[in-house]
């Protein structure tokens, strides 16, 4: 005799009639960026999509069709093996570009992993992310040593970056790229049709874990969605300029593609068919080369490599303006200045791993054009208003109950937490339910990021929260001191973190990189620190409780990947000593 609940099932049974599963309404598809590469081969075949230096030294250039095809073929032959979760281990290459389409059009996911992490990270990444196949470059294809003594049964596509796809130069990687694309011809030549390009189950199902840096704990894997992506990639696509209205952007590789899917941009500059120019590695003399000779429209770094390429022996001003989004640190005034002079047009932008990259944008408004210079730059370095896809950055007060979220003064002066809501946010934290949970507690997402809200609703980063120095009462921001110590003529970079005070509690300890023609000259001239201190206590804009009693020019200052500066590690040296091989000899 069936129960009470069964038997009231059946009577709502008859009362409703057989309920159909759930349809999306005909008007609704669900999003996935990958379709961006067949719908570029399919309007534009013989467009250049791809310019790169092989390992090898040759030039390699070939067409969306071309790319369209390689990628087509990888993803069958990770399908015909059931690879769903692959890791990526690769510089700025065509195989990277290649295998962030062919993994997602297989069904599969993308974890990107940074090259330049120790191989104990590497391993942890890969084990925690749960690979079952990897995508190497011949270069990095060591860094895997740790992980495969734990896991020797994954397999290992080696790519060696060459301009041959067969033959003795050819790799595993091309070979797995024909071998998918013999699978297809054999299987009826359905092409896309039989992969998850155009249509996915789900769009909120995951399409990469890309992993933050790990500075100071175990790198946390980011969920990143198909409707995420995809509303990234169009909101960069608006923010950045690529859709050029008198032909095609060539996009230059600057930004390391593992680093948050290069902030959506292999999708983005497929969207407009534009041409990825790849770049193995940061070479000042080559950018600018490519700069100068190959037509580049726009390229994305962080503010030390534009401090670098700036002070490079080959910067000159450019005949055409190069739109450069700027990220990663928050860029300063001059930094803006000495770019704008090049032709280098600033696009400033702020996010974080957890929001795809960008989220937010500086725009610059025709009135500005009546300020003054160094006024116009500074408004221009403020890390302004929310992407078109996202919703309006907020300033939350600190030091409220955890989830309370309560807006700050739109004043310019009073200091909060940046939190973001809106489609561009992350899903959460992979397999960490409880960072996942603080991560958006209150509802929003937490940036850990301190800053004001100026009153024409733009927000401007004052620090990291744990950057913050607290001298006397002051709150002194390390961003701010920053940004003007690097005013001094002779200065290329600074970073600034607190150090014990018995009287004041904290203060700022500086770090310098200084300019080359600085840092050795004949008849005493060269830069000290006594020389920068005695500036900024009388001929800069800072103000006197915030001038550092202790200045150190080293060599080079410790970056993570996407060149912030390790303030972890400036604040070991402060208090350990810094290392004798970093002082410039």
């Amino acid at each position: 005799m069936s129960g009470a609940s069964s038997r009231l099932r059946n009577v709502l049974g008859h009362l409703m009639g057989h309920q159909q599963p759930s349809q999306p309404p005909h008007h609704v598809s669900q999003l996935s960026p990958t379709f961006f590469l067949e719908r570029a081969a399919a309007i534009e075949p013989n467009a250049e999509a791809v310019y790169h230096v092989t390992a090898n030294g040759k030039v390699l250039r070939r067409s969306y069709m071309e790319l369209a095809d390689r990628a087509r073929g990888l993803a069958y032959f990770l399908h015909k093996n059931k690879y769903s979760r692959v890791g990526l281990l690769a510089p700025n290459t065509p195989a990277f570009l290649e295998s962030v389409y062919g993994i997602v059009a297989a069904g599969g996911v993308i974890v990107p992993a940074n090259i330049r992490l120790k191989p104990e990270d590497i391993a942890y990444i890969f084990d925690f992310a749960e690979v079952d196949c990897i995508i190497a470059d011949a270069e990095y294809k060591g860094l895997l040593d740790a992980y495969l003594k734990d896991h020797p049964g994954t397999p290992v596509i080696v790519d060696t970056d060459t301009d041959a796809t067969e033959g003795v130069l050819s790799g595993p990687f091309d070979d797995a790229v024909l071998e998918g694309l013999v699978l297809d011809r054999e299987t009826g030549s359905k092409g896309w049709a039989d992969l998850q390009s155009q249509t996915v189950a789900n769009e909120d199902d995951m399409i990469a874990i890309p992993f933050t840096s790990g500075t100071t704990s175990k790198p946390k894997g980011v969920v990143y969605t198909h409707r995420g992506a995809y509303l990234a990639t169009l909101a960069n696509v608006v923010e950045s300029g690529l859709n050029l209205p008198d032909g095609r952007c060539k996009y230059l590789w600057t930004l390391p593609m593992f680093h948050a899917v290069g902030w959506t941009f292999p999708w983005a500059v497929c969207a407009v068919r534009g041409t990825h120019v790849c770049l193995r590695k940061i070479d000042y003399p080559l950018i600018w080369k490519l700069l100068k000779e190959e037509g580049i429209t726009h390229f994305n770094a962080a503010p030390t490599v534009n401090t670098l390429l700036c002070a490079a022996a080959e910067a000159a001003p450019l005949p055409l303006p190069v739109r450069v989004t700027v990220a990663a640190s928050p860029p300063t005034a001059h930094l803006f200045e000495q770019m704008m002079d090049l032709n280098l047009i600033p696009v400033h932008v702020y996010g974080l791993t957890e929001t795809y990259g960008p989220i937010t944008r500086g725009y610059v408004l025709p009135e500005w054009e009546s300020l003054p210079r160094h006024e116009r730059f500074a408004k221009m370095a403020r890390q302004g208003h929310g992407f078109v896809t996202s919703l309006p950055a907020r300033i939350v007060k600190p030091d409220l109950p955890e989830g309370a979220l309560v807006d700050v003064a739109r004043d310019g002066k009073e200091i909060g937490e940046i939190v973001f809501t809106g489609n561009i946010c992350a899903k959460g934290y992979y397999k960490d339910p409880e960072a996942t949970r603080k991560l958006f507690a209150g509802g929003a997402l937490h940036s850990g990021d301190l800053a004001v809200h100026h009153p024409d609703g733009s927000i401007q980063i004052q620090d990291r929260a744990k950057d913050i120095i607290i001298s006397g009462g002051e709150n002194i921001s390390s961003v701010a001191l920053e940004s003007m110590l690097v005013e001094h003529p002779d200065v290329l970079e600074a970073g600034v973190v607190a150090v014990p005070d018995s009287h004041w509690g904290e203060r700022p300890k500086a770090y310098l990189t200084i300019k080359k023609a600085k840092q050795k000259q004949e008849g005493g001239d060269a830069l000290l620190p006594q020389h920068v201190i005695d500036w900024a206590r009388h001929q800069s804009a800072i103000s006197s409780f915030m001038v550092p009693r202790e200045v150190e020019i080293v060599r080079e200052l410790p970056k993570t990947s996407t060149g912030k500066i390790k303030k972890n590690v400036l604040r070991e040296w402060a208090k350990h000593g810094t290392p004798p091989d970093m002082f410039v000899e």
